[in-house]
This record gives C-alpha cells, structure tokens and sequence, in this order.
C-alpha cells in the first residue's frame, strides 16, 4: 500500500536497527512484535504497514547483512586489480565487516533456523553468492598468475576463506582475548596468502611481502 519508496526504505531501516537491537538482547523468540515496534519509534499498526510478521522481520535483518557484505566486498575490489591485491582487499573488507557487524553476522546464524523454508532458502543463496565473489577472485588470480592453486581446490578455498572471516564472530569470545582486530586480520591474511602463492618472501613475523 505504501507507494513511497525512500519512505519504505527508510521505515525498513528503523525495523531492522531496532529489531537487532532486541534480538541480540532478548533472542528472536522472546522478542515480541510490540516491543520492536516500540524499539524503532512506530507504532504496531504502522509497522505492520512494513511487515507482516515477527519472522519477516527477520528475513530483513538476514537480507540487510549479507546485502551489506556483499556490497562492501564488491567495492573494494576493482576490475583492474590482479588477482592477488583482489584477494588482500577482498580479505581485508571481510575482516573488516566481521568486525563492525560481528553481533549481527552471529545474530543471523543463530536465528535463520527460524526463517520459513523459502526465506531460509534465500538467505543461504545469498551466502553462496557471497562466498562465489572470493570464487571469482581466486580464478582471476589463477588465469593471470598471481596465485597458484588447484583449480579443483577453488570452491572449497572460498568457503575456507568466509569462515576464517566468520570465526572472528563465533570466537570472538576466546580470540578476542589474545588478538584486537588488526592483528588477527594481518595473521589470517598471512596464513591464507602464503596458501594462494608461491615463492613469496615471509618477513620476521611470517608476514608474507610482495
């Protein structure tokens, strides 16, 4: 019914901020859909103008984060770059993203069991499309010979890379206790970069150089 598409977009935002706010407080199912409404500054009948239900609340959330991902992974990379410095800035912006939106990434991964099968169906596509841009680069880098790998070996280094960048997420609670962000970027891109290359020349900390 709403024709106003800055005024849908901009009442979704407020749904969403306030609804992870909640869910990471009180869990999806304790959270009610008065209270989210509450939350974001609308009233229960203006947000039902928005969402039909508590789990289409939660499809926004899942579809905000990973369409958020996707697009800061897509533009930090360019055309131009070899493949290897697609690789360093595709793996720096990940870490980066993990590390800004890390309750939200683990918020999604607990909660999208409670998605209806099409919506959970969705949200794992998006995943994959996200996990085929480090697919992309890797292939890039192999037919411009900026990285060696077996090519059969592709698909499963792009999943190896979103969860190296998704533990800082799921253990947080214990790397966070002996790494900041910045430091466990600059190992993990170490180890992984020493993975996809050969003959590169590893400083004092195992830090891999051009």
């Amino acid at each position: 019914m709403i024709k106003d598409q800055r005024l849908i977009e901009q009442r979704r935002q407020q749904i969403i901020d306030g609804a992870v706010r909640l869910f990471v407080k009180k869990g999806f199912h304790k959270t009610t859909t008065r209270e989210i409404a509450r939350e974001c500054g609308l009233s229960i009948g203006t947000m039902y103008e928005y969402i039909q239900s508590k789990e289409d609340v939660l499809y926004l959330v899942c579809d905000y984060i990973h369409s958020e991902l996707e697009h800061r992974l897509q533009e930090s990379v360019s055309e131009e770059d070899s493949g290897i410095d697609s690789l360093r800035k595709g793996l720096k912006q990940l870490f980066k993203v993990m590390g800004e939106m890390r309750t939200s990434v683990l918020l999604i991964y607990q909660e999208t069991k409670s998605l209806p099968k099409d919506k959970m169906s969705y949200v794992l596509k998006k995943e994959e499309e996200i996990t085929a841009i480090f697919e992309r680069i890797l292939e890039k880098g192999m037919k411009d010979g900026t990285l060696n790998m077996n090519p059969s070996s592709v698909k499963l280094m792009a999943h190896n890379i979103m969860v190296i960048g998704q533990m800082w997420t799921f253990r947080h609670w214990a790397l966070g206790r002996y790494y900041d962000l910045e430091e466990y970027t600059e190992r993990q891109m170490a180890l992984l970069l020493g993975e996809f290359t050969s003959g590169g020349n590893r400083d004092g900390n195992g830090n891999l150089s051009s």
